[in-house]
């Protein structure tokens, strides 16, 4: 007897292929937030000005964050362009992915805590910060060895 529907193989190839498509998108992404803040590789005034910003209307997990990183806001303004962008450059290319993804979500992650978007609702309703998380931990989960990359 002959099975309806895809073989086994094809199916493999298809989740492979879809998930190329979505660390392509991640990475663009990825680096393009970086890119938004490279003013911040030679003046970390910004950073440091959004970070006391948030901190009067901080929940409190984010104000407790934000005291600890505010004192270091010149290394994180260097550190999350070039971590962003070199992050994107390396999902782009699949060149090890599931670190990338990672360290991305990570830089992801610490915005997101530090604004406090991730403690309120609408963080769910968002089409674009859980979702991009959401991508960012499948990638670092089961992104190693895609087709179309540098390290296959």
């Amino acid at each position: 007897m002959q099975k309806i529907g895809r073989s086994r193989p094809e199916t493999g190839k298809a989740q492979a292929a879809a998930l190329v498509i979505i660390r392509l998108a991640a990475g663009v992404v990825i680096f393009f937030f970086g890119f938004e803040k490279t003013g911040w590789l030679l003046d970390s005034a910004p950073l440091a000005t959004q970070l006391s910003q948030w901190l009067p209307d901080a929940p409190a997990a984010s104000r407790w964050y934000v005291e600890r990183v505010l004192p270091g806001a010149p290394v994180f303004a260097r550190l999350i362009p070039v971590g962003a962008m070199l992050g994107g450059v390396a999902l782009v290319l699949g060149c090890w992915t599931r670190m990338a993804a990672g360290l991305s979500l990570l830089v992801v992650l610490s915005i997101q805590v530090a604004d406090g978007s991730i403690f309120r609702y609408a963080y769910l309703t968002d089409a674009g910060s859980l979702t991009l998380a959401a991508v960012l931990f499948g990638l670092m989960i089961g992104g190693g060895r895609l087709p179309f990359s540098l390290r296959a």
